[in-house]
């Protein structure tokens, strides 16, 4: 069985509540709306992001015979519930927002409007896929507006959670914004730029440093980064220097050097100087070592001189926010809305719509969230993505998607834009949806 793609990767209560559902003919639709409770701590915004391989999921929804018979062997379900989910499909309707719009808490991002049991079955792995993605591309973007003018690359596979989070983190972070990652597959796979220096054990594995440099740029003429902190990182600098005109020779050019350790800024300063000293003004510096958007705006303030910086373990980890309080519930079922009332966990009943007005400077104003059918000036936000469980469009490019985040983000006012500070954004509750709420708690069963 493949783990991302087998209909097995869910919750167990999946399963037992459809079977529950089967027995006693449940099957009318029911619709399931994906949001985020409240923005973490220092989020002023989310990115949505994740929908192309949450319809890629729904599109391709089935049980194989493997899993059919696995099912059998655990000897919790009937023979005859078995059958039925040998033909199960996904046979719903699905609306969302398209990926890379900004959003805010208890608003909508997707919705699935299908049978029952298709409709519950998918819930597990829709928010595995929407809340991972979404997560990264959040804390991407926000490394994006601390340095709109640098080289940003994710170079965190390594540390991910897993090889699926590594590959789908370098997704997330490319259509927030970076340029690039180091992880080789996600060019493979999406057509991601990818981009690569080298490890300190090259350095370590020749007898002398500058041999190593020299080695490595016979090896990879054409995009020579050297890595010079293994020992003394301005003593490397220094023999950057020197090889430059032994390489020019065979017209091989330095691109970059990059720093990996210590203080940053100082070593960057010193670097700088050595190298333009040296004649060697084109040579830009990229440094790596524990960033993200806090560390990086920190370096910048100091007036550190780098051109690029790599984003590793804190960005596909999302190290400071590591999870969103983000949530796929029932809201209507057989043509009547349904409505949660736990303490701190209630929902909205109803399907909603999310409309966004914006100020005459085009930034964001407020949203309004409300019911389908009460159409509100201001842009509705969900539109279909699938119909009868197909796809209504082809899957948008990664760089489609990139445009829309740079105008998303440029049209977030500048107090939403800090990355320190919590800063609220007015998501309004409609009057017909917030009277269809107060109708069920004053009729509460």
């Amino acid at each position: 069985m493949n783990p991302a793609s087998s209909i097995l990767l869910t919750d167990l209560y999946q399963l037992t509540m459809l079977e529950g559902y089967y027995r006693q003919g449940m099957r009318d639709i029911a619709v399931f709306e994906f949001f985020v409770r409240r923005l973490p701590e220092r989020r002023n915004y989310l990115v949505a992001a994740g929908l192309q391989q949450a319809l890629d999921y729904l599109e391709n929804l089935k049980f194989t015979s493997e899993e059919i018979a696995w099912l059998h062997t655990t000897q919790r379900f009937s023979q005859d519930f078995l059958q039925y989910l040998s033909a199960l499909r996904f046979t719903g309707d699905v609306y969302a927002m398209p990926e890379g719009t900004v959003f805010f808490s208890n608003e909508p991002i997707l919705r699935v409007v299908a049978p029952l049991p298709e409709a519950q079955l998918v819930e597990s792995r829709l928010i595995n896929l929407l809340h991972f993605q979404t997560m990264i591309a959040s804390k991407a973007a926000r490394c994006v507006l601390v340095a709109p003018d640098k080289l940003l690359v994710d170079f965190g596979m390594r540390r991910a959670h897993g090889a699926e989070a590594g590959l789908l983190a370098a997704r997330a972070g490319y259509l927030a914004g970076l340029h690039g990652t180091a992880t080789v597959l996600a060019g493979a796979q999406f057509g991601i730029p990818i981009f690569g220096t080298m490890a300190h054990s090259f350095v370590q594995a020749h007898d002398a440093e500058l041999l190593a440099f020299e080695h490595f740029a016979y090896a990879q003429p054409d995009n020579v980064v050297l890595l010079i902190d293994t020992y003394d990182t301005e003593a490397a600098a220094n023999k950057v220097v020197s090889l430059k005109p032994h390489l020019a020779k065979v017209g091989i050019k330095i691109k970059a050097v990059r720093i990996d350790s210590g203080d940053l800024a100082e070593h960057a300063h010193k670097v700088r100087q050595i190298l333009d000293e040296g004649g060697c003004q084109e040579i830009t510096i990229f440094a790596s070592s524990s960033l993200d958007e806090y560390a990086v705006q920190k370096l910048l303030q100091a007036g550190a001189p780098i051109d690029g910086f790599g984003i590793g373990t804190y960005l596909d980890a999302s190290a400071d926010q590591p999870y969103l309080d983000c949530a796929y519930k029932l809201q209507e079922y057989a043509g009547r809305p349904r409505r949660k009332r736990s303490e701190h966990k209630a929902t909205l009943p109803g399907r909603k719509q999310v409309y966004r007005q914006f100020s005459a400077d085009g930034s964001l104003s407020y949203d309004v969230l409300t019911l389908e059918d009460d159409v509100q000036p201001g842009i509705p936000l969900l539109l279909p993505v699938m119909y009868k469980g197909k796809l209504l469009r082809q899957d948008e490019s990664l760089d489609e998607i990139r445009r829309r985040v740079v105008q998303q983000l440029q049209s977030l006012a500048m107090p939403l834009r800090d990355i320190n500070e919590q800063h609220d954004y007015s998501v309004r509750i409609s009057d017909c949806l917030q009277d269809m709420a107060n109708k069920f708690d004053n009729n509460s069963n």
